[in-house]
């Protein structure tokens, strides 16, 4: 079972910790299942970068990135070297501890 973190950089939004999390989902599913705003415009499918966050810590529980993530990566707004599509990070089989970083997501809303 996995403890995630997701911090945010919009302002006024705490972070939010959950435990007890069994791998199998990805960042996206886990964050929609407990009620965290994560934009994802493409349903999921790796066709955007709306779900475009910050992996700060457990990259090592995720599936390594592939070309097509990181092509939609670079589209991204303010892409980093720990940048990940929400919709790519299925958590693997084990346990751990990880902790995302959600970027201000109020910058979409002209798209």
């Amino acid at each position: 079972m996995y403890t995630i973190t997701f911090k945010f950089e919009q302002k006024g939004l705490e972070p939010v910790t959950l435990e007890n999390i069994a791998p199998g989902d990805s960042l996206l599913e886990i964050a929609l299942d407990h009620n965290i705003e994560l934009h994802h415009n493409c349903g999921a499918v790796c066709a955007c970068s709306t779900c475009h966050l910050y992996v700060e810590k457990g990259e090592e529980f995720f599936p390594e990135i592939t070309d097509r993530e990181e092509d939609f990566i670079d589209r991204a707004i303010n892409p980093r070297l720990n940048s990940r599509l929400g919709c790519q990070c299925m958590l693997e089989k084990g346990s751990g501890e990880v902790v995302v970083t959600l970027p201000d997501q109020t910058q979409f809303l002209g798209e």
